[in-house]
């Protein structure tokens, strides 16, 4: 554990609205206004439904490929510039999609958005550590995620309605302009970290190399839960359309609406959740979240339609709510105080290796076995995960000797 904070500082969290809340919630409705339309947009440059799947999945590549340098440059160049430019590339990577004349132009652009998105994510998460006092790290990263997960809610519905009437390539110039005002508020509301920016010059200079070797056990052990986590989240969101599809012949619209009563769900659990993990600590949250998540993914097997469906989708939004903002907790929580960055590049890689995992490995199960393997072994490495988390993972939530004196509203 890394954790090592002085006595409570004075803070509100409200001193974030404008710097990341804020840009956070433009940032993830723009981001999810783009991506159900990437598959859509390249089935109309011509691509093929493999190649299609191919420029999909290059958002998620180009997202691992930024991460440690991300980590990198957020401890040389600081969090103002690094946030900046990560939300300005996505903008300008999301106007350059939408000018795509072909799949390989779309697959270069999709793939450098997703550097982008590492850019910005990685940076912030680095900044957020080293601006946000322990006692409300919890709050403050189940509030990005919980902005992000409106994002999630609201980003499709308006890029659909962006596309039925300008057509699929306005979606990306509209990301690039709600995007473009997250970069304005970045720029301008971001405030100063205690005692100056996060990773300026005078920082001396810490190897990767060393801060993997000083924290492999971290990132072993602790990361294991990570990508569990975000394994079995992505595997979550891949199986409830392909199961009501391919199991129980439900049409789109009942699968959307199970995904949209799901993730409301989901939305309204962040700040709660935020309050148990910085009153009771870490594993309060993600041990159950794993739980949750797993148990939902091992009853799917059992539904025969529609309602039965619905309640394992709701047990399923509910689990991935209890983990709001928990990885991004951990992994502040962890991150050496000399090379935040650069952990929280390694964090976050080890992090999308789940993301990026999840839907071939559930495709190849569902190849060699059945879907019903599919669901039940992607359970059970959550079961795994929620075993380690308790038993292998000690608590990182440390407190300071004295009571924060800012109200945390």
């Amino acid at each position: 554990m890394r954790v090592i904070p002085g006595q409570a500082q004075s803070f509100d969290l409200r001193s974030l609205i404008g710097g990341i809340y804020l840009p956070a919630l433009f940032f993830g409705i723009g981001q999810w206004m783009i991506i159900p339309a990437i598959p859509q947009f390249a089935d109309e440059l011509g691509a093929s439904v493999f190649l299609s799947g191919i420029i999909f999945a290059a958002r998620g590549a180009g997202s691992m490929i930024g991460d440690v340098p991300s980590g990198l440059l957020m401890s040389r160049l600081g969090g103002r510039v690094t946030m900046t430019s990560g939300v300005v590339l996505t903008a300008v990577t999301a106007a350059a999609m939408g000018f795509s004349s072909g799949p390989a132009t779309l697959g270069l652009f999709t793939l450098l958005n997703g550097v982008a998105f590492a850019l910005w994510h990685v940076s912030r998460l680095a900044y957020m550590t080293e601006t946000v006092p322990v006692e409300y790290r919890g709050r403050a990263l189940s509030l990005v995620g919980g902005v992000t997960r409106v994002g999630f809610f609201a980003g499709p519905i308006v890029g659909g309605a962006i596309a039925q009437f300008g057509g699929l390539e306005t979606v990306f110039f509209a990301q690039a302009v709600v995007v473009g005002v997250a970069a304005l508020l970045v720029a301008t509301r971001l405030p100063e970290p205690r005692g100056g920016d996060a990773g300026t010059p005078e920082r001396p200079h810490v190897s990767l190399r060393s801060v993997a070797l000083a924290e492999r056990a971290s990132l072993i052990v602790a990361g294991s839960v990570a990508v569990t986590l975000v394994l079995i989240r992505h595997g979550r969101q891949f199986l409830i359309p392909v199961w009501g599809r391919e199991a129980l012949d439900l049409d789109p619209f009942e699968i959307g609406l199970i995904f949209g009563l799901a993730s409301a769900i989901d939305m309204v659990m962040f700040y709660p959740v935020g309050v148990v993990m910085d009153r009771w600590g870490r594993k309060w949250v993600i041990v159950p979240s794993l739980l949750v998540l797993s148990a939902s993914l091992l009853l799917m097997p059992l539904t025969a339609g529609f309602v039965s469906f619905l309640l394992v989708g709701l047990l399923s939004g509910f689990g991935n709510g209890l983990g709001s903002g928990a990885v991004m907790t951990l992994g502040a929580d962890l991150a050496p105080p000399d090379a935040a960055g650069e952990f929280l590049g390694l964090w976050r890689l080890v992090g999308d290796v789940g993301a990026v995992a999840a839907p071939p490995a559930i495709g190849g199960l569902e190849d060699l076995f059945t879907l019903d393997a599919a669901a039940a072994v992607t359970g059970i490495i959550g079961l795994a995960g929620g075993v380690i988390m308790l038993l292998l993972v000690r608590e990182t939530l440390t407190r300071s000797r004295e009571p924060a004196r800012a109200s945390p509203r």
